[in-house]
């Protein structure tokens, strides 16, 4: 018994053309290459800690706010509607959407920011390149090798930055940031299902935190048309149901004009195989530039009044003490973590010492972070 795998359009990505994994593994019978990418992300346990890592607001602060795993399911199931439309492999969409963000740091870009200077003379850090070391490396699932050894595709899309200098160090998978390539659509489409996400939902997360009103967000274009077209509709309905219809007609906006628009440039450039997206000058999953320029303005406006709302900043000021308070006590007392931890920091050199203190530090979540940032005063 093999699988068969559905019919795809030919820049898709096909489990048969598959750049494949470092390790050779015999076929699935009944799965795909990269459904059981997925399964392994979803089974991991850098996933399981997503539930308890910050979007925007810490994980204390509201049962109902959003949370990196929340966030992720979210990103994959609008990857999916447009990969699914477009012709691409859902299941790998999928797989990159859910495993995005499993490098990131507790307190969110806060902790990331913090954990990044205090790794500034170490190399740094980066969520993207973390989430990257935790699938190759960092689970510890298999008898057989590091790692959840995923495919090339789905490790494509979720190293979606990289500096030259680290380009260098990660090899082939590094290649194409020095090549100036493109990675295939799937990973360009869940790299702009992130964004849609994020943008449309924190909208949603930052009128329940009383931090932005209705009113204010009027005077975005995106926001305005749906907020006139659903009173318009329903001129009785009341303020919270009017929240939930505006932002999902924004994100029907952007999605329906995310792929009418990727349609239209995959007719144009006409591609004949995942190679020659790559090879494609730039990326081909876009917004028109009407809606484009909706989306880039609803993120300055989130910037301006949700990010650097003297509310969160007061947060995320006090999770950079504490990420920078973890790192220092660790690096100077490494018998401090976890025995796993403590021997190999002791095996390497400072450098090597500092990596491994921020693997155990990236990997914590949010309660765990403030429990731990307590126990070591």
């Amino acid at each position: 018994m093999s699988y068969t795998p559905p019919d795809r359009a030919p820049f898709a990505a096909h489990e048969n053309k598959s750049l494949g994994r470092v390790h050779s593994e015999e076929s699935p019978a009944y799965r795909g290459e990269f459904q059981r990418d997925r399964d392994r992300i979803v089974h991991s346990t850098g996933f399981r800690r997503l539930v308890y890592k910050t979007q925007v607001f810490v994980n204390h602060e509201g049962d109902l706010y959003r949370t990196r795993l929340t966030h992720s399911i979210e990103v994959a199931q609008i990857a999916r509607t447009v990969a699914g439309a477009l012709g691409l492999n859902e299941s790998l969409v999928e797989a990159i959407s859910l495993a995005h963000d499993l490098g990131h740091t507790p307190f969110g870009h806060a902790g990331q920011d913090s954990l990044n200077a205090c790794m500034r003379e170490y190399g740094g850090f980066e969520h993207n390149l973390q989430s990257l070391r935790v699938v190759d490396h960092l689970e510890a699932k298999y008898a057989e090798f590091p790692g959840l050894n995923l495919t090339y595709e789905t490790r494509e899309g979720i190293l979606k930055h990289c500096s030259a200098r680290n380009a260098r160090e990660l090899g082939e998978i590094g290649a194409r940031f020095l090549q100036r390539q493109q990675p295939g659509l799937e990973a360009q489409v869940a790299n702009i299902a992130d964004a849609i996400a994020y943008n449309n939902h924190d909208v949603d997360d930052g009128i329940r935190a009383g931090l932005l009103t209705v009113e204010s967000l009027r005077e975005q274009t995106l926001f305005e048309m749906q907020f006139a077209d659903v009173r318009q509709r329903y001129p009785d309905i009341e303020d919270r149901r009017l929240v939930y219809e505006i932002i999902r007609r924004m994100i029907n906006r952007v999605v329906t004009d995310l792929i009418d628009n990727t349609r239209q440039k995959l007719d144009e450039v006409r591609p004949a195989s995942i190679d020659e997206v790559r090879s494609h000058s730039s990326g081909i999953v876009a917004f028109s530039e009407q809606v484009h320029d909706e989306h880039v303005s609803l993120k300055g406006y989130l910037m301006k009044n949700l990010y650097k709302h003297e509310k969160v900043r007061e947060m995320t000021d006090k999770a950079k003490i504490m990420v920078e308070t973890l790192f220092q006590t660790y690096m100077n007392e490494p018998g401090q973590m976890p025995d796993e931890f403590s021997t190999s920091a002791g095996r390497v050199d400072e450098t090597g010492q500092a990596r491994v203190v921020a693997d155990y530090v990236a990997g914590m979540p949010d309660r765990f972070a403030i429990a731990e940032f307590e126990r070591l005063q």
